[in-house]
């Protein structure tokens, strides 16, 4: 009988232990990555096809379009925001999308139709955000820093998947909507002086806004154990200048809208024991690097990931391996035009 117990005590424990272990085989997944498309004046309508349908096509649970849902020398009309929201529910699988420059910092340029770019931001959150769950087919639910449509902050978002963390914040191009003088505010703008300075009010109050995001996202990835955390911006802050040893690029002016949101970046990321990935487009070119702490020294436990933009109509598939020390693992995908 002694024995019979003992048997059966083992299978039970076979059993609880392979319980145990099992999730860790379904935490494995994979999302895209894409943005900065279309651009009608690139001549982007007839390639978009091609690559809505790669990406419905693939085995990714949710995909994330890192902003610039147009280019930067079109009016900013109310349609380019509906065609938009088409754009992603047309998609089979959940997308979260996260603004760029281009839908609201820039419509005060002349060419952009000289629209009040906070007027349009507003627009952007009551139209772009029409519930709390992401866009597509089918959908998933999202947590927002914003309460209901419209709201401020409505659009930075976060949610999890697995082992794995994920936020998006508003960090657009064009210096993050920070003006840093009387001639930049005129500059083939429509824009007064009244209009720079509610747009630097609105820069210091959404950094802050950001920056308290990025702690509590972090704070709530180390709460649960997340082995990895994916930040989703759409600037590019400063990168992509000549890496050179002698020069900071990130203090040249044009970026200096971005200075305290990477610092925030690499302090938090410093006392995080997982991966983080910082995704953004803005310039267009596929590229994967340690791009903190400098050319000559990296943050090892953080990767840049910058999104094919036009007229390079492409996009990024990353799968989640929870076997993987680097947790992520990055494909770029071509995607053939007929």
């Amino acid at each position: 009988m002694s024995i019979r117990i003992v048997a059966i005590a083992l299978i039970a424990l076979n059993l609880v232990a392979c319980t145990s272990i099992s999730p860790r085989i379904n935490e494995n997944f994979s999302f895209g990555l894409w943005g900065d498309m279309p651009y009608k004046k690139a001549g982007d309508d007839p390639k978009l096809p091609a690559v809505l349908k790669s990406i419905n096509a693939s085995d990714i649970a949710f995909s994330i379009y890192d902003g610039d849902i147009k280019d930067g020398s079109s009016k900013c009309t109310d349609e380019v925001y509906t065609q938009a929201l088409t754009m992603f529910n047309s998609m089979a699988k959940p997308v979260v999308y996260v603004p760029g420059d281009n839908e609201w910092t820039d419509c005060h340029r002349l060419n952009n139709g000289g629209y009040d770019g906070l007027e349009r931001l507003a627009h952007l959150r009551k139209v772009m955000y029409p519930s709390l769950n992401s866009l597509g087919m089918s959908t998933m639910p999202l947590e927002h820093q914003g309460k209901a449509a419209g709201d401020k902050f409505i659009e930075n978002v976060r949610f999890k998947q697995g082992p794995v963390m994920f936020a998006g914040f508003n960090v657009p191009g064009s210096n993050n909507n920070l003006v840093q003088s009387a001639k930049e505010c005129s500059n083939k703008s429509a824009r007064t002086a009244a209009q720079c300075d509610a747009s630097n009010a609105e820069f210091l109050e959404r950094d802050a806004a950001n920056v308290q995001w990025l702690a509590q996202t972090f704070e709530a990835a180390r709460a649960s154990k997340m082995r990895g955390i994916v930040l989703v911006i759409q600037a590019d802050p400063g990168f992509d200048l000549p890496e050179t040893e002698e020069v900071d690029e990130s203090l040249a002016p044009n970026v200096s809208g971005y200075r305290n949101f990477i610092e925030q970046i690499v302090k938090q990321t410093e006392k995080f024991d997982g991966q983080v990935m910082l995704v953004h487009g803005d310039t267009h070119f596929f590229k994967m690097d340690k791009p903190l702490y400098s050319p000559t020294r990296v943050l090892p436990n953080l990767v840049r990931v910058q999104t094919f933009g036009s007229p390079l109509l492409h996009w990024v598939k990353v799968s989640v391996d929870t076997q993987s020390d680097g947790v992520f693992i990055v494909q770029p995908v071509i995607v053939k035009q007929p």
